[in-house]
């Protein structure tokens, strides 16, 4: 089954950025098209252009624009269609003492010092490795769109994962969630994908859309354990096949 949304923005100007490091595919350079930086960025342009395979960092639009390599696929789950595995399930019941609040995008001394915790030991000396909270700050809560927190705190009150979320017309955007690394046994990366799709079902929003995903990239393998799962082929949404991606994968 495939989808074929309206054409995007008519006339809509790209810029490519000069190469880079690819830094997804060892020995690989990266080239991405940015989306006119003097057209103002809302709520409702990236609705529309997510829908083509655009994502989002900081105010900037883009989308992958590599020479000889096609890679990266969007990827998004049709959340009525969702249906849980047994994994899912158990990961879900395991985290059923969890309640989420909803907060703005704004810097908070204890979401950083959770993200600090994260950082250090998931990815240490990476490149979202920050060290003052302006510039988690700057890089993260920067966002011309509706971009809220989903905090995800357990019955103490103890605050043990924060999902950041672009709200758009079309559908939540999971843009990256971080967790205490010490509550390894709840799978929290899972859970807050969980979340975001059952809160999409409730509220109305088609889709959840987490992303690019790249078949040979360890680190992006979890999301293609979110079934019915679609990837943008650059014509159309097409579901994604059953075994296409089918190995271990462990959320960030």
């Amino acid at each position: 089954m495939s989808t074929k949304p309206h054409r995007p923005t008519p006339g809509m100007t790209l810029y490519a950025t000069f190469p880079y490091d690819c830094p997804y595919l060892p020995d690989r350079t990266a080239v991405s098209a940015v989306y006119d930086p003097g057209v103002p960025v809302d709520s409702q342009l990236y609705g529309e252009l997510i829908r083509y395979g655009f994502r989002r960092s900081g105010p900037r639009l883009y989308r992958p624009h590599c020479p000889g390599c096609s890679a990266c696929e969007s990827l998004r789950i049709p959340a009525d269609r969702f249906r849980a595995d047994r994994s899912q399930r158990r990961t879900w019941r395991r985290n059923a003492d969890l309640h989420a609040r909803i907060r703005p995008a704004e810097l908070d001394l204890e979401h950083f010092e959770l993200y600090r915790r994260y950082q250090k030991s998931r990815h240490p000396g990476g490149e979202m490795d920050f060290r003052e909270p302006e510039e988690f700050g700057r890089a993260c809560l920067t966002s011309p769109v509706d971009t809220r927190l989903v905090e995800l705190r357990d019955p103490g009150e103890r605050l043990l994962a924060v999902a950041i979320t672009d709200f758009l017309p079309t559908g939540l955007s999971a843009m990256y969630t971080f967790f205490a690394p010490e509550e390894s046994r709840r799978s929290l990366g899972t859970y807050a994908i969980l979340w975001q799709i059952a809160h999409a079902r409730e509220e109305g929003f088609p889709h959840v859309y987490l992303g690019y995903w790249i078949r040979d990239c360890d680190k992006m393998a979890y999301k293609d354990r979110f079934r019915p799962a679609e990837i943008w082929t650059g014509t159309c949404w097409q579901e994604l096949e059953e075994g296409r991606g089918d190995r271990e994968a462990t959320p960030r």
